[in-house]
């Protein structure tokens, strides 16, 4: 989130945009280069949604700008369109519709995939533009003629043939698409793109679509894009064909990452640096061709030493004058260390989400003959395993036993290869790990999986909404305190796993015995009906074992849990039932004083000791 304080952000950037034409000159600006700045500015901010925010390198964003700049130069000159902004707008919304179409098919992939897909995706629409549809686009020649903007008041006319009164058009529609990012990136729609870009396993394992999630982002920076391509063209009169191209896409991706990714003002500040040198160094020094290369060494030399931008590196001076540590870098901590800050008795005495919990014969999960093979290995073979309603069931198992496959599969995170399961009486086979947290199956991760660049509360909050909103909802517009019974619901998981007072500590700050605490309270604010939980106590110093016990002795209560872990002594002291893996089979079940005298589990799994 960017600030706690509504309106300062916004009030601040009028004031920067108002001062700006006034300012800038004496720094050796030309007022051309100030318009160019915040055209790119403004194409930069939907990018940053798509990058900083949502962690998706996109390289064919000039495929969205000169789309949307050659609809509204090609309305407003051949067409003969007399409304500028009209005009522009529809530019805007004919990107939005090919982003659409194109992220579809770009997202299929993730990472060096996605990026690359991009890039022939720009290629491709650069070889359109100039040849099948060079009638429409002017090829090489582009479209000139485009018309100022200028309105009829009445009693008044406002022309915008000035550089001066041309900023003030742009800087408008700039304030306005601030405006907009920042509702966006502090909506529900904003916390979940954040959280895909920092972990969209987890995202997607809490109840999250993050498909639709990654195409909303890829929509809406293709609408950015087109909407600063048609404002491209009406202010310099002129649709350039090199829009379409790919230089046009890496200059975009190199100004955000010199202003800073994920700071909506970054790619401005980068575009401010990027043009003023560009025209130091052809119309000052002189270098011609060369100022690419010139400027290919600072853009090295600034991302190196900032490697999150200027504003990035403007928050890290910041934080060290205050005497702490940068942003991005956790305080030293001891990994033993335990935090058990204390629940307020208002809130403890308010934490009683479920009733006590009652055993029943009901069946909450059962699998039916389930296996899952990996080519020619067999990592699970026809296991049957049913779970009651308000039990807390325990699997163990030697390593190599199929225990982490078995998990897997029950959360719908690997597929089986035969075999069924059903929850709640309902066929899950074949359900993706979003449907099966939606249904109230959730699970916690053996390796923390957590959203590192967030608070504590972030953390739980995303995982919160998930339950309340459903897996996708285009909430873009509206701040995420006002979704009715979040923060209660965010309360609660806090006080069960105990960070009530670390809720605003950033999650890299966390002792690992409390990432290990905020790991349950992921899974716990989902409100789920059934909880699996994968080796909870892994990793911990004794101290820190003894105290997630008691933890997850005190929300066992109303819950039908399933626990995974080695520490024998903790499983046989949680559980009502244990179920034994070996070699991908059940080998036994039975009560911890079943198991405990098990001859076939003392030889298989405790070595042939009897205590």
């Amino acid at each position: 989130m960017l600030t706690k304080r509504p309106f300062v952000i916004e009030a601040l950037t009028a004031l920067g945009l108002l001062a700006a034409p006034f300012l800038l000159p004496y720094l050796g600006f030309a007022p051309a280069t100030i318009n160019r700045i915040l055209v790119w500015g403004l194409f930069g901010l939907g990018f940053d949604i798509l990058f900083g925010y949502t962690g998706l390198l996109s390289f064919g964003q000039s495929a969205f700008f000169g789309t949307g700049g050659m609809v509204a130069a090609y309305l407003l000159t051949i067409a003969g369109f007399p409304h500028v902004v009209t005009a522009i707008v529809i530019g805007m919304i004919a990107a939005a519709i090919i982003g659409y179409l194109v992220g579809l098919i770009a997202l299929r992939r993730t990472g060096i995939y996605f990026a690359m897909i991009t890039v022939a995706i720009s290629e491709v629409f650069y070889f359109v533009e100039f040849n099948p549809l060079s009638d429409f686009t002017g090829g090489e020649n582009g479209l000139p003629g485009v018309p100022p903007p200028s309105f009829n008041l009445g009693f008044m006319k406002l022309d915008f043939n000035t550089d001066l009164s041309m900023y003030f058009f742009l800087a408008f529609w700039y304030f306005l698409g601030v405006v907009l990012a920042l509702r966006i990136v502090r909506s529900p729609v904003g916390l979940v793109l954040s959280a895909i870009r920092d972990n969209p396993l987890r995202a997607q394992a809490v109840g999250h679509d993050i498909q639709r999630y990654k195409l909303t982002a890829f929509v809406v920076a293709a609408a950015y894009a087109g909407f600063a391509g048609g404002l491209l063209g009406v202010m310099q009169g002129f649709m350039p064909p090199d829009a379409f191209m790919f230089d046009t896409s890496g200059q975009l991706v190199m100004q955000t990452a010199i202003g800073g990714p994920g700071t909506l003002f970054g790619p401005l500040v980068g575009a401010l640096i990027w043009l003023y040198l560009q025209d130091f160094l052809q119309g000052v020094l002189h270098l011609g061709s060369t100022w690419k290369l010139a400027l290919g060494i600072v853009f090295v030399v600034l991302v190196v030493f900032l490697k999150r931008g200027v504003i990035g590196g403007i928050v890290d001076l910041v934080q060290l004058a205050r005497g702490g540590k940068k942003a991005h870098e956790a305080p030293e901590s001891d990994p033993n260390a335990v935090a058990e800050p204390e629940t307020s008795p208002s809130l403890a005495a308010a934490v009683v989400p479920r009733s006590p919990v009652t055993t029943s014969d009901k069946p909450v999960i059962e699998a039916r003959q389930i296996s899952k093979r990996y080519g020619g290995l067999l990592a699970n073979s026809n296991i049957d395993f049913l779970v009651k309603e308000g039990e807390l069931r325990g699997v163990i198992g030697p390593n190599g036993a199929g225990k982490s496959t078995f998990f897997k599969m029950l959360t719908c995170e690997v597929q089986p290869t035969a075999g069924q399961i059903l929850f709640n009486g309902r066929d899950i086979t074949g359900q993706t790990v979003t449907q099966a947290c939606q249904l109230g199956l959730t699970k916690s991760y053996q390796i923390n999986q957590l959203f590192t660049r967030l608070t504590v509360r972030e953390n739980v909050v995303i995982s919160a909404l998930a339950k309340l909103r459903g897996p996708f909802r285009m909430d873009m517009l509206r701040a995420v305190e006002s979704v009715p019974g979040l923060s209660e619901r965010v309360d609660q998981a806090l006080a069960l796993v105990r960070l009530t007072e670390r809720a605003d500590a950033p999650v890299a700050e966390l002792a690992y015995g409390e990432k290990r605490r905020l790991e349950i309270g992921l899974a716990l604010a989902s409100d789920p009906r059934l909880l699996l939980l994968d080796e909870p106590l892994a990793g911990m110093s004794p101290s820190e074992r003894v105290e997630t016990v008691k933890l997850l002795k005190s929300i066992r209560e109303g819950r039908t849990m399933i626990v995974i872990d080695h520490d024998m002594d903790a499983i046989f002291e949680l559980a009502e039932k244990i179920t034994v893996l070996s070699e991908g089979k059940v080998l036994v079940e039975g009560t911890p004083e079943e198991i405990k005298n098990d001859p076939v589990v003392q030889e298989a799994y405790l070595g042939g000791v009897h205590e």
